[in-house]
This record gives structure tokens, sequence and C-alpha cells, in this order.
């Protein structure tokens, strides 16, 4: 009785079973068990499909293993080259856009090794606390680094490196530079192996006798000889953060060029050295930033005018994601944008206008095909061995009245026509600004064409107004102005061009104008190719920023104001052109761009005293103030004359939609423009550039032509007026 009524508890309380049949005393057959139970045989319907726990756990570890287990074979069976066995020192050669005549080489390496022994501790632990102060605790890559540089990408913060010492020297010493997933799983395979064949004190010493420090100087020998004239081993502890300071840019941080960027990349590199413990807080306060020798003469290919077309070149290989070092000692065959005859057109017409050799002047020129970008001629200097900035894409100057067609593509966009009526009396206070025209001509009641033409300041700022400021900067942005242009502000004195860009910013921008309202960024590169394969090749992405008729509205009244206006002296080429001049307060910028249907180029003249900042123009060639109608548009005209000779001439189309007379009979013949060619003939200050081009104002607005710019690119922005 007891036992029967335990049995019978016992079953009551039991839970039914899946498989079995509560009604009788007889079970469902079970279904044997399967070593992976996918799909799970004990229940039905969608839960069958739904992995367990386990199932999924055991997948997980499973995949690692593997992983771990093939990565690890992969780290075993991997042979290490000899360094030996690369040709590391192959030059990368530049070609004209014909793809056969050498513009220059890049690549010829400069290097002495020297021992382990004669690296000194301070140059060492520099070395690491600029590019790797785990270094001695990691077994070749550092995934928390790895991480870090992931996740802040992902943020949008700025770029940084997960790669450590053993990686940067697998893949400078034995990979391709290419970017690839493969290429980085090589990286680290090598990371590791290297790792376990090698001490860290031979990897660390291989990595300081390869690296690229600038100045063509590789290893830390022979940078040592290049910025300061002793050999590594006598070194000082500010010399030594200094050099690995530089590392991580080496023309970005060239102290010629880069000072600023350089200190505090150094002052980073000796925090680093106090964090770890390496030096003390006083050791580092008592170390002085060190006296850096100028750079001595570089090779013969960058002398000239050349140097600046190979350095705008590197500048935008990296900006593809090449390194300095691959390009010295990649072996790249790179293919220009760059046409060798419109390039010596540029040089010439610089070289005949009688001021290029005037102290402090810079002039810079930029030339654009306008349906794909290509830059075929750029002017940065009179030789790039005399100075490294360039006038072209670097240094930069007020845009004055440049900037006035992208207050007119706002305007037309808001409805207006070039036959709305405009008070252009001067002086005049709008919206709290005093204005005056130049010359503080009045012109009374005119149309928006004519104000275009005579480059009236009253009246676009007023229209500006009315049109909406920010609409007239995000109009300048569109058509490719920089959005971080210095000075691009939304204020109603923008559009008397308190922006500061670079000629080429405003050779792209104003091809889009020429392009019919289609935007095609610049560039200097058609082909990238490395051991007979092509990497990269050009293929323009258009991209529209204005409607087709808003385009072609501008073009119309930007040639009415070389048929009618300020930019006469472009009649000069002989066939349909258009463009705007400029001018600033203070005579600090002069501009003229320009435009065919096929090309576009701008020109720029600021001038820097002894110190690098920007002085008037005044007294340019002996003469007066200088207008952009005066030395900017005589040498577009010289250049454009020269360049354009084996292309046709086209009309601008739908130019006639607008009323424009079909035979352009205000074209002359080349030679029948007035062009300054001696000191006696020089502008004055009555020039052929007034009225009009200018962003002259009797109270100052905000980054206005009282700004300038320094020898660095960067302008100084003034008070803004009180209203």
């Amino acid at each position: 009785m007891i036992s029967g009524n335990r049995g019978a508890g016992h079953m009551a309380g039991q839970r039914t079973r899946r498989g079995t049949n509560p009604d009788t005393s007889t079970a469902a057959p079970r279904r044997p068990k399967r070593f992976i139970d996918y799909p799970r045989g004990e229940y039905t319907g969608v839960r069958r499909w739904i992995p367990s726990w386990r199932l999924i756990l055991g997948g997980i570890v499973t995949g690692f293993l593997v992983l771990v287990g093939g990565f690890a074979a992969a780290v075993a069976f991997t042979d290490i080259p000899e360094p030996s066995q690369l040709a590391r020192s192959e030059k990368t050669i530049v070609y004209w856009n014909d793809g056969k005549t050498e513009i220059g080489r890049l690549g010829e390496a400069n290097r002495i090794n020297i021992p382990f022994d004669q690296m000194p501790v301070s140059l060492r632990r520099a070395v690491l606390a600029a590019e790797d102060r785990e270094f001695y605790d990691h077994g070749g890559f550092d995934p928390a680094a790895l991480v870090r540089a992931a996740w802040n990408d992902a943020q949008g913060g700025d770029t940084q490196g997960g790669s450590t010492i053993t990686q940067q020297y697998a893949k400078n010493a034995y990979l391709s530079h290419e970017q690839t997933l493969v290429r980085k799983a090589r990286e680290l395979v090598l990371s590791v192996k290297l790792e376990t064949e090698s001490s860290k004190d031979e990897i660390l010493g291989d990595y300081l006798n390869t690296i690229y420090f600038g100045r063509g100087a590789y290893g830390i020998e022979t940078a040592s000889q290049a910025y300061f004239g002793k050999p590594a081993s006598k070194l000082t502890l500010s010399e030594s953060a200094a050099l690995a300071a530089i590392i991580q840019a080496p023309s970005g941080f060239d102290p010629d060029t880069n000072q600023d960027k350089l200190q505090a990349r150094y002052q980073y590199v000796l925090d680093g050295m106090v964090q770890k413990g390496w030096i003390t807080q006083a050791e580092a306060k008592a170390a002085k930033y060190p006296k850096f020798q100028k750079a001595k003469s570089a090779k013969n290919y960058l002398a000239g005018t050349n140097g600046y077309l190979l350095e705008s070149v590197q500048r935008e290989m990296v900006r593809r994601g090449y390194s300095e070092d691959d390009l010295n000692v990649g072996g790249f065959r790179i293919v220009t944008t760059f046409d060798k005859n419109a390039q010596a057109a540029a040089v010439e017409s610089v070289k005949s206008s009688g001021v290029s050799d005037e102290k402090g002047l810079r002039i810079g020129l930029t030339s654009v095909k306008t349906d794909t970008g290509e830059v075929i001629a750029m002017y940065g200097g009179a030789d790039y061995l005399k100075n490294q900035l360039s006038n072209a894409d670097q240094a930069v100057g007020l845009a004055g009245s440049t900037f006035k067609p992208f207050a007119l593509a706002a305007a037309f966009e808001d409805g207006i026509d070039l036959s709305s009526t405009w008070d252009g009396s001067s002086p005049r206070t709008i919206r709290g600004y005093k204005l005056k025209n130049e010359g503080n001509v009045s012109y009374g009641n005119i149309s928006l064409l004519t104000a275009t033409e005579k480059s009236v300041n009253t009246v676009f700022v007023d229209m500006a107004g009315k049109v909406g400021v920010d609409k007239v900067k995000d109009s300048a942005i569109r058509a490719g102005v920089p959005a971080n242009t210095v000075g691009l502000v939304a204020d109603p004195t923008t559009v008397l061009g308190t922006a500061s860009p670079t000629t080429m910013d405003m050779a792209g921008a104003y091809a889009t104008f020429a392009n019919r309202g289609e935007r095609v960024a610049p560039t200097t590169i058609k082909e990238i190719a490395r051991g007979g394969n092509v990497e990269y090749e050009l293929n323009p992405t258009k991209q529209r920023a204005f409607d087709t008729e808003i385009a072609d509205e501008v073009n119309y009244a930007l040639q009415k104001v070389v048929t009618n206006g300020t930019g006469y002296a472009a009649t000069g080429i002989g066939r349909p052109a258009a463009g705007k001049t400029g001018t600033t307060d203070n005579n600090k910028s002069a501009w003229f761009v320009g435009y065919t249907p096929q090309v576009a180029t701008a020109v720029m003249l600021v001038k820097q005293d002894s110190k690098g900042n920007a002085i008037s123009l005044y007294g340019t060639g002996g003469g007066g103030s200088v207008h952009g109608a005066d030395y900017p548009a005589h040498i577009w005209t010289d250049y454009m004359s020269v360049a354009m000779s084996d292309m046709d001439s086209e009309d601008f189309q739908g130019s006639n939609d607008y009323g424009n007379d079909s035979g352009y009979n205000n074209y002359g013949n080349y030679n029948n423009y007035s062009r300054p060619s001696s000191p006696s003939s020089k502008p004055s200050s009555s020039s052929s550039g007034s009225p009009g081009g200018s962003g002259n104002s009797s109270s100052k607005p905000s980054g206005s032509a009282s700004s300038s710019a320094s020898a660095s690119g960067k302008p100084k922005a003034s008070a803004k007026p009180t209203p």
C-alpha cells in the first residue's frame, strides 16, 4: 500500500514530456540523439528552426578556434623575405598628360644604416612615444589600438592609426601599400612572425633605419644629418623628440613650412615620454625646442616651377590614401593632367607681366578643363627650391568681387532676373553696413545686368540681403568653394569677397558655370600604375550644382562683364569668354577669374612683407592701385590665348536665350587690347579696374577686404563693424 501510493503520487506529480501520450501508459518512440540537433527534433513549427543557445555558443567557439588555428598556421608557414630582396628604392616617375614625357621623379632613397647601439636611448623612447607606446608589451599588433582607431573613425573623429611599429615595418619592408583587407591580413601575420624570429630591439632598429623622415632622408642617420647636421648618435633629447614627431607626416611637419604643427606634435611626444615614465616632467620642461638647419638643395627635378606640380600631385596622392613613403619607395608611374604646352604658357604669361620678380609679390594661376576637372596648368611660384608654398593651390587671397557670381546664381534661383532694377547709389547704409562703390561712383537706379558689368557693391550687398546670405554662401559651396574656406560666412558683405580661397578653388568653381551647372572636382592625376597594374584611372564624377538655365544666365552676365565691363581685357583672346574681376579694400589682393566653354582659369595677385604678412599691392610695378582688370586680367589673356590656340572657338550654349548678340563683335584681335608692358605703362590708381571689382566700404565688414593672408595661407579676419 505504501509502495503503491508512493508510485501513484510520483506519477501524478511528474511533468508530461513531449513525445508522451498522456492518455495511455505507452510512451511514443523517441528519435535518436544527433550530434548537432538542428533543426531541433523535439519542437515543431518555427521553433524547430531557432538554434539553441548551446548551438550558438558552440558555433562561436568553433569559429574562434578555426580562426585562431588558421592564423597560427599562417604564422607558422610564413617565411620572412630578406629586405634586400625588395626594390624599396624604386623611384616614382611623374609624367605630363601625354603619359610619355617626364615631369620629374620621386623616390631617390637616401639611406645610411647604423647599429642599434648607436641610436640614443632618448631617441628610441621618443619614437615609441610618438608611434607605439606599448611596443615592448605587445606581440606584433595591439588589439586595443585597433579598436580605438576603428571606434574613432566610426564616431567621425580625426583618423587615427592603429598600426604598431612592427606592422609599419612589415608593410614598408615586405608588402605592397595597397589598401585591401588581404594586405592588412598579411601584415598582421608577418608582424607576429617577425616578433617570433626577431628581438624587439632588432625590429625597432630596422624600423629606424628604413622609415622616411622627409627631405629625402630614409633612416635616422640621414634624417639627423638633414635636419641637424650631426650623426644620430649625437642627438639630444629635444632633437630626438622633434625627429620622432616628424615621422607621422614628413611634409606636414616640415619645420621650414609648418613650424606650428611640428611644435604641437613635438610637445605630444615629450608628454608621452613623461606619461610612460621615461623622462621626468622637469626634464621635459628643460628640453628646449631645437633649432633646425634649412633644407639643403633638393633634387633638380624640384627646381623651378615644376616642383610645385610634383608637390601638388604628391598631396593629391596622400588625399587618395597613399603615404609619402609609398610615393618615395613604391615605384609608381603617375600620369598627371598637366599639359606641357599650357604649363609653359602659364609660366611665360607671368614672366611677361613685368612684375613677377617684384619682392614680396605672389602670383598664382590655375587652369582647369571645365568638363573633366583636369588641371592643365598651374603657376605656384618661380622656384620651388626658394619657396615651397604654392601660390596656386596653397596660398590664399581675399576673393573680392569674384564672389559676386555666386550671389547672382542664388538670386536667379530666387526668381530675380537681370532686368530687375536696383539702387546703385553710393554711399548707402544697408542692414547696418555703410557701403560705397569703387571710386564712390553713384549709379542711381540700374539693372542687375549693369550692376554686374560695373561690379556695383551697393547693389550686390542689397541683393544678397534680400535673397538670403545663407543662400549666397550655399551657392558658393555648391559651385566648388570649400565649405571650410576662411571668411566664408553667412553675412551680407560676403558677396564682396570676404572669403579667402585658392586659385584652384576659384577655377574649379567657375568651371561649374562653364559646365552649365555640373560640378567636377579639380584633379591633377590622370592615372596611377604600379608594377604594370593600373590602380587608378580618371573617371570624372559630375554633380548637378545648379539647373542648366541658372548657369546659362550666369554665363551670359559674365560674358557681358568681358564685352562691356571691367573684364574687357579678356576680349583679347578673340573668342567668347566670361569672367569677373576682383579687388579688395586697401588693395590687399587682385583677381581675374575667367573661362571659355572649355577652360576655366583663375589668376591672383597678393603681396607680403618680410614677415609674411599681407600688404597692399599699391605701387606694384611702379604704379598706383592694382585692380583685377590690370595685371590679373592681362596675365589671364596672355595665357589663354596660347593655351587655347589649338582648341576650336566655341559659343556658350543657351546664351542667346538671354538676348546675347550672336556675333560677339566685341571680341577683337588679341593685339588690340591695352596691356602693361613697361614701368611707364603700368596701371595707376585710375586704371581700367574702376569702377567695380572692389569690395570697398567705409565701414569694414566682418572678415572683409581689410583682412590679410599670411605666408601660411591663413587670413587674419578684421573686426566686424558696429551696425
